[in-house]
């Protein structure tokens, strides 16, 4: 019963043992060190990873070459269960060229990549360059292609932000004036429809979206219209509402980007605080403002990993980059000490727990997870601690980042084809060997991000443990191989296992609800700054262009991200193309001289020797 007697295709990665020019046969291993024997056919074909706007690299000319050992290799091919099982290869992905490192560590590698997914949603959103960058023009949904409804629309806050986001983080790596632009005029239609103050307080709240109809009429909604939001004002939405302009005020220094910014903070820890027993609820009621009115339901007085952990990577470590007020700094310490404190619950399963009740007991019934685990909340809590360790270090931020590195390749990582899972069960059933996948086994983009920047910053602070550099090596390697639409540009919402783009329902947009060039443009921005100032040790190059008199004492903080103390320095830097000097070299700012008119400003960051 169940027996394995029937042909199937699928992927296999791994590393090459040796190779058989003769008879045409690979001996690999899989990551996790299981062998298998592939043959070759007279069909067989190969490529090389390739980046968005690049051409085909075909490699089949160059298979002795490149089959070499120890080297990391994508076959897809089929299996045919006879008297001996075989595996016969269809093509070939290879992850850089011969004799060389992976072509996702090459210099430029990630920028290029930003270029062009920046480029691709500013041809999609607004037809640029043919037409002016114009946010009325703006759609929440997109199709694979690009193609957008032209009436009856939502736009939605959120979303917007986070293009906002990758636009900002696409000039600072390029130094392109479209790409600020477009960060720019977003920030401004946020602020101009999106944005409500309080009169009598001054807080700001924003917005889930606005309705457009056929006749440009606009109807703003202030609670959230998703499914496990609705009705109520969800923190997260607030939080990534601030995701753009917050990575635009650090090019930019607009005290009205700032303002905002320092007045939602206000909301959070007015509203959303829970001031006796810690950490932020996970919705407020819109009229009340209370976690605790029984309209709310299934999320009345509850806590969950987005309402607690996600001001970090969202907001709150650019806020504090941006400025150095002690107040962001303590908030950050405050979120990650509550993470340490409520999140793992080791004894009972591998993945930590994200949802609460307000005494910070387990919620395990509510909606869609129950007692599932999100692969990629698990990675993100690793990577941001390992950032958080920059500014604050304690102990107990690298005992847990390392202990989560340590057990997601075992329960949420797929180690006969590479990448990461999506949504898991928690726990194993007795007999049960793995964690039985909630609906299926696909690869989500955003968590790919999580576990390519979570190997990343630790192989970048703990270089002697190689576990790390593997984990980087194998998920970023997957991703730069299946996850980039050759075709149509950015990258796709999901893959199958084994990496064939999966493009039925909403998971076939290029945005939507969920995705809106954030996590790939952050993707690229932060495997830069880690691959460059931290892995390979090369000067990285920023651009800003600073308003008049915008920034506290004219401090420009430059700083890419929290970065372990003393590690980089700056060694350059140009104002309006000139060489300027009045920069501190270890603390990362630059004094912008007085002027009446905005400035560009390009920064070298170096790695200091140890």
């Amino acid at each position: 019963m169940n027996s394995l007697d029937f042909t199937f295709s699928d992927l296999i990665s791994g590393y090459v043992e040796s190779f058989d020019p003769v008879v045409r046969v690979i001996q690999l291993k899989t990551s996790d060190g299981r062998a298998y024997e592939a043959q070759l056919t007279a069909n067989t074909y190969a490529r090389q990873t390739q980046n968005l706007h690049e051409g085909w690299i075909d490699c089949g000319g160059q298979l002795d070459a490149l089959l070499t050992p120890g080297t990391i290799v994508f076959l897809y091919g089929t299996f045919f269960p006879e008297e001996k099982v075989t595996f016969e290869v269809n093509f070939l992905v290879f992850a850089g060229p011969p004799g060389s490192s992976y072509r996702y560590a090459e210099p430029g590698w990630w920028v290029q990549q930003v270029d062009s997914i920046a480029t691709s949603y500013l041809k999609w959103q607004f037809d640029y360059p043919s037409q002016e960058i114009d946010y009325t023009n703006y759609r929440t949904l997109i199709n694979l292609t690009g193609a957008k409804a032209t009436c009856d629309f939502l736009q939605e806050t959120d979303t917007i932000s986070r293009m906002v986001y990758g636009m900002a983080s696409a000039y600072m790596l390029t130094g392109k004036d479209e790409f600020l632009e477009a960060a720019e005029k977003g920030t401004e239609y946020l602020r101009d429809k999106m944005r409500f103050v309080d009169s009598d307080t001054g807080m700001v709240y924003w917005y889930h979206g606005m309705k457009v109809g056929s006749g440009g009429q606009e109807q703003k909604l202030l609670v959230s219209e998703f499914g496990d939001d609705y009705d109520c004002i969800p923190a997260y939405e607030q939080i990534y509402a601030l995701a753009g302009p917050i990575q635009t005020y650090r090019l930019t220094g607009d005290p009205r980007i700032l303002n905002d910014a320092e007045k939602t903070v206000e909301l959070f820890q007015s509203y959303f605080r829970d001031h006796e027993k810690g950490g932020y609820y996970s919705h407020v009621h819109a009229v009340t403002l209370s976690a605790h009115e029984e309209s709310l339901g299934r999320n009345k007085a509850k806590k969950n990993w987005n309402s607690v952990g996600d001001h970090a990577p969202a907001y709150l470590i650019n806020l504090w980059l941006a400025t150095q007020q002690k107040q962001y700094l303590d908030m950050l310490e405050d979120t990650f000490d509550t993470i340490a404190s409520h999140f793992p619950d080791y004894e009972a399963s591998p993945f930590v727990q994200e949802k609460f009740f307000d005494d910070w007991s387990k919620d395990q019934e509510w909606g869609w997870q129950q007692n599932r685990a999100v692969v990629g909340h698990n990675l993100k809590i690793a990577w941001n601690l390992m950032r958080m360790q920059g500014a604050v270090a304690k102990q107990k931020y690298v005992d847990l980042a390392q202990k989560i590195a340590s057990l997601m390749p075992q329960v949420g990582y797929d180690t006969q084809r590479f990448g990461w899972y999506d949504v898991v069960e928690r726990v194993r059933r007795d007999g049960q060997k793995y964690h039985r996948f909630a609906w299926h086994d696909r690869k989500a983009w955003w968590q790919q991000e999580q576990g390519i920047l979570a190997y990343l910053i630790l192989q970048g602070w703990l270089p002697q443990e190689s576990l790390y550099k593997k984990y980087a090596d194998e998920s970023a390697t997957f991703y730069n191989a299946f996850f980039l639409d050759q075709n149509d540009g950015a990258v796709y919402f999901n893959v199958l296992a084994n990496g064939v783009p999966y493009l039925l329902g909403t998971e076939r947009f290029k945005g939507s609800h969920s995705m809106s060039a954030y996590h790939s443009t952050e993707l690229c921005f932060l495997s830069t700054v880690y691959i460059d100032l931290l892995i390979a040790k090369r000067p990285l190059d920023l651009f800003f262009k600073p308003m008049p008199g915008g920034f506290v004492d004219n401090k420009l903080f430059v700083s890419p991200d929290i970065l372990p103390p003393g590690s980089v320095a700056i060694t350059a830097c140009e104002i309006d193309g000139q060489p300027y000097n009045n920069f501190d070299a270890e603390k990362l700012f630059v004094t912008l001289p007085a002027s009446d008119s905005r400035l560009s400003v390009k920064v070298t960051l170096t790695p200091v020797s140890s």
